[in-house]
């Protein structure tokens, strides 16, 4: 199958996530609001999430994916089986034992990662409970990262993609059943969340489980031991901690100095969710299947089709990204105010959300193209030097939001976030050409310069549009606030394509070869 439809299907399932998570959203704001019960639920889900993508789908992916897939193609199914028993037993060793330890010092992790919550006893004693009630979820979930990394490997690419569908089924279940029981508590709707997190955990863990033995690659569970492919493991996978979640690492430092701001977390987290809709689509999905992919390409030594892969890859993560991003920094503020702004969540706090929307947008290409460059170090076991460059974006980061929060607020830990993405995919980029590992080809230039100038016309287009359309933004009903939503995205996406096509950036035509194309 192609790569870009290897993409498609990723980038399709992450769309019908990301879809249920904005329904799921919706619900949240408008029964939790960004009052002190949704900061402290927003922090019980975040912090399973930060180890999730740190230690599951950053490190243990980066390291993971190019031992399983070098040793498929060496070895065959059976010692790919065994290199996955092995680092299964290991992972579950140290995943009860670091889950159990966490219960337990939950209060000090609170302390630690929202110690502005200390100025408010009930909402640091609720952020504990509800914590202590999601963590388990990252258990399940680096499971699933593992169980994922071996379906990815094995080219069955969309049960794992559409695992997350669930979490979001499950949560926006739980949130019918608020409603249903009409709890007008705010503390009890957040108890229902955690335990909704806590269930949609092993609900997705059953999901893979069933989808590995449909593949025919079943496993067994073996007695851990240090063995050779588990060091081997640890060696890759310890620097690949703060390579692979460094955007994590900074949305949390952000967390922790914005819980002394009130209401600031909560901004950043509905501010987030919107940005990381096409970096989920889009990122993701590309390094979910480019990283096997590259893999066997550097293994079979194939330096031409390693280039050619990771040129189109950037090709279309920016063709895809460009115009979001501007987008999202143009109208920030219709777009969250139409999907939020209802129940609890106020004007007020469409306008701080809508400006810290913007400052991500800009930072948008730099988390995508992150997701694009990476590969190209982990497929050849190097995640040394990636970590090297997230400690430099993590300084930076940590740096520039005390600098800027004391004047802009959250919006300055924004703008920090941003300005460390785009420094740790310079470094990642420059890295790779000197290393002579990537370089950009004549179409490849031409469709970003294509593409840039398409997008900015776009941003001019739209940015009177919603001008034009800001009676109908401030309707009182919702359905003629969707529609003029709904008319804003359309006529961006038509504009864009227009002006793609009209500078020569694409065709559709070549566009339909490549999906087409097998290899």
């Amino acid at each position: 199958m192609s790569m870009l439809k290897n993409f498609a299907t990723v980038g399709v399932a992450t769309l019908a996530s990301r879809a249920l998570g904005f329904v799921r959203d919706i619900l949240i704001a408008a029964s939790l609001g960004s009052g002190p019960v949704a900061d402290a639920f927003f922090v019980a889900f975040r912090l399973p999430n930060l180890f999730r993508r740190l230690f599951a789908e950053g490190a243990f992916n980066s390291a993971f994916i190019p031992i399983f897939a070098g040793s498929l193609q060496e070895d065959g199914p059976q010692g790919a089986r065994r290199v996955a028993e092995e680092i299964l037993a290991g992972l579950l060793f140290v995943l009860l034992i670091f889950t159990a330890l966490s219960e337990l010092a939950m209060p000090w992790m609170i302390h630690i990662l929202a110690p502005g919550f200390n100025e408010d006893p009930s909402k640091f004693d609720l952020a504990v409970v509800l914590t202590r009630i999601t963590f388990p979820y990252l258990l399940c979930m680096s499971v699933i990262a593992f169980l994922s990394g071996i379906l990815n490997s094995l080219g069955r690419f969309a049960a794992a993609a559409f695992a997350p569908v669930l979490l979001n089924a499950v949560l926006i279940g739980t949130l019918v059943l608020i409603l249903l029981v009409k709890a007008e508590d705010g503390a009890t709707a957040g108890y229902f969340l955690a335990w909704g997190v806590f269930v949609a955990g092993f609900v997705q863990l059953a999901a893979l489980v069933w989808a590995l033995l449909r593949s025919g690659f079943g496993l067994h569970l073996r007695r851990p031991a240090y063995t050779a492919n588990v060091k081997k493991l640890l060696k890759l996978g310890v620097p690949g901690i703060v390579a692979g979640g460094v955007t994590q690492l900074n949305i949390t430092i952000g967390t922790i100095i914005a819980s002394f701001q009130a209401g600031a977390v909560s901004y950043l987290y509905y501010a987030d969710r919107i940005y990381q809709l096409p970096l989920g689509v889009v990122g993701i999905a590309i390094g979910v299947v480019l990283l096997p992919d590259l893999t066997r390409k550097v293994r079979a030594q194939n330096e031409a089709a390693v280039d050619h892969a990771q040129n189109r890859a950037m090709e279309f993560a920016m063709f895809l990204t460009l115009p979001a991003a501007v987008a999202l920094a143009v109208v920030p503020g219709p777009i969250i105010e139409v999907l939020f702004q209802r129940g609890q969540f106020t004007e007020h706090a469409t306008n701080m959300t809508s400006m810290a929307l913007a400052a991500y947008a800009f930072g948008l290409p730099a988390f995508v193209l992150n997701k694009v460059l990476s590969p190209g170090f982990f497929a050849r076991e190097d995640t040394k030097t990636p970590m090297k460059f997230a400690t430099v974006g993590m300084i930076v980061n940590v740096g520039g939001s005390l600098l800027l929060f004391p004047f802009f607020e959250h919006v300055g830990i924004a703008v920090a976030t941003t300005s460390a993405g785009w420094i740790n995919t310079l470094l990642l980029g420059i890295t790779l050409w000197r290393r002579g590992h990537f370089h950009a080809d004549a179409l490849l230039i031409k469709r970003l310069i294509m593409f840039t100038l398409s997008s900015l016309i776009m941003g001019g287009g739209i940015y009177w549009l919603a001008n034009y359309l800001a009676l109908w933004f401030d309707a009182p009903l919702l359905a003629t606030r969707i529609g003029a939503l709904a008319a804003l995205v359309g006529a961006g996406m038509a504009l864009f394509l227009i002006a793609a096509i009209g500078t020569g950036a694409f065709s559709l035509s070549e566009f339909k070869n490549r999906l087409r194309r097998r290899g």
